[in-house]
């Protein structure tokens, strides 16, 4: 694709930040990772900061309360208490913003708050919240709880960020005077508790944590339906999101302005983004060899599944055959799945049912493979179709993946106007280009919680 003439707009491009490995299984097992990645906080750091030198406005790490696999064969994708994580990070970087989730299930408002605030002022006005319920049983159970239930969840969701934000904002903006030769410390009278009660939650205040520079955390959201586009709507700055084609990317940043400008707010206030998990090699043959080494151990699983996808019986004893012209024939793509127009895509052009799993055809998010134009391609071409404000990329190999991207695929999008060249500001606000907020948005005041 080309450069654009007029780059009044410019994406926005997050990192997903994970167990210290990569967003592929056997990334542990690659060429040069570190052994004991998972609990390497230097590497951690060293592979922020190798984002933070491509400028990405900021990490994404979720979170999950459970172990969210087998772990007999490969590590968890979530391990370490992420705040605790972003503690490290923050120190080992100036520019970057740090996103991470909390469950508004098993947190209370004054703590959470506390330590949202506190890293925020430790990082310089860089901290952002995933704001999501927990709703998986085995977490609930690491609490001694049941589930909730949905209504219930999200009526406490919206409790806690209220509450949150309150909290954030009781210690008044211009409260701390800190002057040593008149005594006066702060002024009290602006330094104030919430009081405030709902059915779930609730908290006294204030919390004693003057602003950082982008004033308070950014709230961000994850996850679809009605009740997540209501929270979206009302509260979120930004929205990470899993799509699989254009059409339903746009369908969903619509949804998601809309929201927005329902609950009395600016719709450019909300920024939409979505996955996409990069295949890199000099050639598209070392792309999908790359790929083949990571998923060594894990696509003779997949193969009934891409047999459902395609409307057929394949067997894993065929992994290293291409479907035949008759199977090509009568193979169709599974309407219930977002992913099999592309699976069936790859099949037609000859790869072996290994290869075709390799191409990343059941991986969460798109999987562009082949050289960093390909991959800037993709990125373009959802940009400037208004399908997205920008990507959250999740990296294979930390180790040497983040690199590849940030000396292949960015100097690209650089080049062609559509990512910056260096950050324009220091705080996540400022990345986002979303506006300035202090304690709760007072044009929420009537909304239902």
């Amino acid at each position: 694709m080309n450069r654009r003439d007029t780059p009044d707009k410019q994406m926005i491009l997050g990192m997903h930040f994970g167990n210290g490995y990569g967003s592929q299984p056997h990334a542990w097992r690659m060429p040069g990772v570190p052994r004991g990645g998972a609990t390497d906080f230097d590497a951690q750091v060293r592979y922020a900061q190798a984002a933070e030198r491509g400028k990405f406005d900021f990490l994404f790490l979720p979170d999950f309360l459970g172990l969210d696999t087998d772990i007999s064969h490969h590590p968890s994708m979530l391990t370490l208490e992420p705040l605790l994580t972003l503690a490290a990070v923050a120190r080992g970087t100036e520019r970057i913003g740090l996103v991470t989730t909390a469950s508004t299930t098993f947190n209370e408002p004054y703590n959470l708050a506390r330590m949202f605030k506190t890293l925020d002022v430790m990082s310089h006005g860089r901290m952002g919240w995933n704001v999501v319920p927990t709703s998986d049983p085995t977490s609930a159970a690491n609490f001694g709880k049941a589930p909730m239930q949905r209504q219930e969840k999200y009526e406490r969701l919206h409790e806690m960020v209220q509450l949150v934000q309150s909290l954030w904002g009781s210690w008044g903006e211009d409260a701390w005077i800190h002057d040593p030769a008149s005594g006066r410390y702060a002024d009290a009278s602006k330094i104030q508790p919430v009081n405030l009660q709902g059915r779930h939650v609730a908290t006294r205040g204030p919390l004693p944590i003057p602003p950082s520079e982008q004033g308070q955390p950014v709230i961000f959201q994850a996850g679809g339906g009605d009740y997540g586009l209501q929270v979206a709507g009302q509260y979120a700055s930004g929205v990470i999101g899993a799509t699989f084609s254009i059409d339903d990317a746009r369908a969903q940043r619509t949804a998601l302005r809309r929201a927005a400008q329902a609950a009395g707010r600016d719709p450019d206030e909300i920024k939409f983004f979505a996955g996409v998990m990069p295949a890199l090699g000099a050639t598209k043959r070392e792309a999908i060899d790359r790929r083949l080494q990571l998923g060594q151990d894990i696509f003779p699983s997949r193969v009934p599944y891409l047999g459902q996808m395609l409307g057929l019986r394949l067997s894993e004893s065929r992994l290293e055959e291409p479907l035949t012209e008759q199977e090509l024939q009568m193979a169709r793509a599974n309407p219930g799945d977002p992913r099999s127009a592309t699976a069936l895509k790859v099949a037609r052009e000859g790869w072996t049912i290994r290869e075709i799993l390799a191409h990343g055809v059941i991986d969460y998010h798109p999987t562009p493979v082949g050289p960093a134009e390909v991959t800037a391609d993709h990125m373009q071409e959802w940009f400037e179709a208004g399908a997205v404000d920008g990507f959250w990329v999740s990296i294979d190999v930390f180790e040497d993946g983040i690199d590849a991207f940030v000396d292949g695929v960015i100097p690209i999008l650089q080049e062609r106007g559509l990512f910056h060249t260096d950050y324009e500001g220091t705080t996540l606000r400022d990345h986002l280009g979303v506006p300035h907020q202090y304690g709760l948005d007072a044009r929420l005041a009537g909304a239902e919680g």
